[in-house]
């Protein structure tokens, strides 16, 4: 049976200035410092270096960190899109958090390579993912506020593509000023030039937040509640009365939830795991890897902005489906074929269509979000994000072990892929309510 949607989320009436909507987009290339830099290239490499007490040691401990990390996101990202709501002071805690990241990311410059600092690095990193997670939260409750029916695909496509861009000149930045050939010229004594990353990283953050910090005090806020939540359980006793409220009044925003969080667990394996096929499958060498990551991210980047248009004219069901689709297809050639050329020809062809189906589920619930709950609705879609992250390594994982080959765990992320889509079929788009006759 269709699942049939809701009536759209009321959204701005006027359109947000185009200096508004490009201090907003430009919040998302500061984050791509902590993304792209402290957890995926080079911060997190380096705590699991053999200088920290050994490399499989090391990595241990970080991925029970960032695990631990993972629990407190789902279980408060939520509540802080809820606070943020009911206080009428989104800007606040979008500042709040951004601010703390910064300082988290400078901080990180003190973890010098020494068994007895890979706690510490590894707590920082861990804390840092909880509050980028919570200013992401607040962040994407803003794009119903700036946008309309007719461009929160466009703008929320713009804002996938800026921080992917973001990652990769601030990636080639580090690469070539403190790494290879590391043109500043910084010691190398105590990794120094890996450290001073970080300091990079923080700064990078700040200069591209604060355009979107100091105009937030202009952008409409929720309005605050007469009666906000006391304490924790009040405040999960709220929550639950509002997933309650979406199951008798909205039940399609409730199953997009569910799907997105299995279909967005299949899009972050593409990233995360495509770099070990490179390496593992076909052999690339290091410097390999990093130029399939830049290109990568690049039509990853176009992808996102081609998908933001076609989101705002087909909408955004369609362009998650006929995304989902196109991987899943574009797979299946590398697992029949498989070569150093065909994985480039697939690979990107993957990276093409990952980012206009983040980018569209993101503007599939800002047309769904009610006014005013913006930020708990956006929590939700964080906390069921997580919930499913699991999926993807751990297919990926079951068909390397079953099959005895790094390049069938593709598989793995084909049926994660293939489970949202089948899961996103019953739900009517949005748009179709307000394009029908």
């Amino acid at each position: 049976m269709t699942t049939s949607a809701p009536a759209p989320a009321t959204q701005a009436q006027a359109p947000a200035s185009p200096s508004t909507i490009f201090a907003w987009t430009l919040w998302d290339v500061g984050n791509a410092s902590f993304n792209a830099i402290m957890t995926t290239f080079v911060f997190a490499v380096y705590l699991t270096s053999d200088a920290f007490g050994g490399s499989v040691h090391a990595a241990g401990v970080l991925s029970v960190g960032l695990t631990i990390a993972g629990f407190f996101i789902a279980a408060l990202a939520p509540l802080s899109g809820q606070r943020a709501d009911a206080s009428g002071r989104r800007g606040l805690w979008l500042t709040v958090n951004s601010l703390l990241l910064v300082i988290i990311m400078a901080l990180c410059f003190f973890i010098v390579p020494s068994p007895e600092f890979l706690i510490w690095g590894v707590a920082l990193l861990a804390l840092g993912n909880l509050v980028n997670e919570f200013a992401v939260v607040n962040y994407n409750a803003v794009l119903p506020t700036i946008s309309t029916k007719d461009t929160i695909g466009k703008i929320s496509g713009t804002g996938w593509a800026a921080g992917y861009f973001g990652g990769i000149i601030a990636l080639a930045l580090v690469l070539v000023g403190f790494i290879s050939p590391g043109v500043l010229g910084i010691p190398e004594d105590d990794s120094l030039n890996v450290r001073a990353v970080a300091l990079f990283s923080a700064a990078w953050a700040l200069i591209f937040s604060l355009p979107l910090i100091f105009r937030m005090r202009r952008l409409p806020q929720p309005a605050r509640a007469e009666k906000t939540p006391g304490g924790l359980l009040a405040s999960y006793r709220a929550l639950f009365a509002t997933i309650a409220r979406l199951y008798r009044q909205a039940p399609a925003t409730l199953y997009f939830l569910v799907s997105s969080a299995v279909f967005r667990d299949g899009l972050n394996g593409v990233f995360t795991f495509g770099g070990v096929l490179a390496a593992q499958a076909f052999g690339f060498t290091t410097n390999q890897v990093i130029v399939f990551a830049i290109f990568g991210n690049i039509v990853a980047g176009a992808g996102a902005m081609a998908g933001g248009w076609f989101d705002d004219r087909v909408g955004p069901k369609r362009v998650i489906v006929f995304s989902l689709t196109a991987l899943i297809l574009a797979a299946i050639p590398l697992l029949a074929w498989p070569s150093t050329a065909m994985f480039w020809v697939c690979g990107l062809t993957l990276c093409a269509f990952v980012g206009p189906a983040q980018s569209a589920a993101r503007s599939y619930l800002g047309r769904l979000t009610e006014e005013g709950q913006e930020g708990e609705i956006y929590g939700l879609y964080s906390t069921t994000g997580r919930a499913a992250s699991f999926l993807a390594p751990a297919l990926f994982g079951l068909f390397v072990t079953l099959m005895g080959d790094v390049l069938w765990g593709t598989l793995g992320i084909v049926l994660v892929l293939g489970a949202g889509l089948l899961l996103m079929i019953p739900i009517k788009d949005p748009q179709a309510r307000r394009n029908a006759p």
